[in-house]
């Protein structure tokens, strides 16, 4: 059952994964709420909002391998295959640049439109 490998990785979350779910969590006034280390079809993924089908990965250098790229690509590709759209971030881009990362995330959500 994912349940338990979700609350394991909730119990052991890296510090840019608590820093987002620090700002993630100021949207529930708004109406959105996330959950973290969410289990979707055999996978965990970081952040979900469900009711916006919104998926948010932190990436850690793991990521940058080519098994962890190879991956990736393949969870993403289910998950867009589900309906969500997938955002991802480094977990530079969240210690560094939170700002920023919020406000893709809030465009993603359609609070904001994307300037480009």
């Amino acid at each position: 059952m994912a349940n338990q490998p979700a609350r394991a990785l909730r119990k052991r979350e890296t510090i840019a994964e608590k820093r987002l779910w620090k700002h993630i969590r100021t949207l529930r006034v708004q109406g959105y709420h996330f959950r973290r280390q969410a289990p979707i079809d055999g996978f965990i993924v970081d952040f979900a909002c469900f009711s916006h089908r919104l998926v948010i990965e932190v990436d850690g250098i793991q990521h940058d391998t080519d098994d962890g790229l190879i991956k990736d690509a393949a969870r993403d590709a289910h998950l867009k295959w589900q309906g969500f759209t997938v955002l991802r971030f480094r977990n530079a881009d969240v210690t560094q640049n939170i700002e920023s990362v919020s406000l893709e995330i809030l465009a993603a959500l359609g609070v904001l439109v994307r300037q480009e």
